[in-house]
């Protein structure tokens, strides 16, 4: 069943590079008195991913942070060096929290998950981006096959 507006994000964990080397970080740790902007990309690399999806949310984090939000996140079914790698390439820094969901193990519980198998890249994440308050979902914005508008930074900017 796919998370819907009103609905409590489901626990679960990411894996995200420290100075200390991967770490686990829950869902309760992310999202606990917090307003949070999770946004979900097929793959780190990929053409849209990375020449629009990511910037935009980089670009736009200050806004983001005026408007009260606390903590932008960028999820991905891809290993936590590629996310930390793709993180450093972009230029994330602090502004975006690089998350991997390796497994595709959170996508999942969203009921947000994509066969890729087609194109030779497994199951993957949806293309999406939920705001959350205290672990609440506030706002959901699912991308249809192969579009990039809803989940944009712009997009989700002025929603809020």
């Amino acid at each position: 069943m796919t998370i819907k507006v009103g609905d409590r994000l489901p626990e679960g964990k990411f894996t995200r590079m420290t100075s200390d080397g991967p770490r686990k970080l829950g869902t309760d740790e992310l999202l606990k008195g917090k307003t949070v902007v999770l946004f979900s990309v097929p793959g780190a690399f990929t053409p849209t991913c990375d020449a629009k999806h990511l910037p935009g949310f980089i670009e736009l984090a200050h806004k983001f942070k005026a408007k009260g939000v606390d903590t932008i996140a960028c999820t991905a079914v891809n290993d936590v060096f590629v996310m930390n790698a793709w993180g450093k390439t972009s230029g994330a820094g602090d502004q975006v929290l690089m998350l991997a969901d390796g497994n595709a193990e959170y996508v999942k519980a969203l009921g947000l998950e994509l066969d890729a198998t087609g194109f030779g890249m497994g199951v993957r994440g949806q293309r999406f981006a939920v705001v959350a308050k205290d672990g609440v979902v506030t706002h959901l914005f699912i991308e249809a096959p192969g579009e990039f508008k809803v989940s944009s930074a712009e997009h989700v900017l002025a929603q809020l």
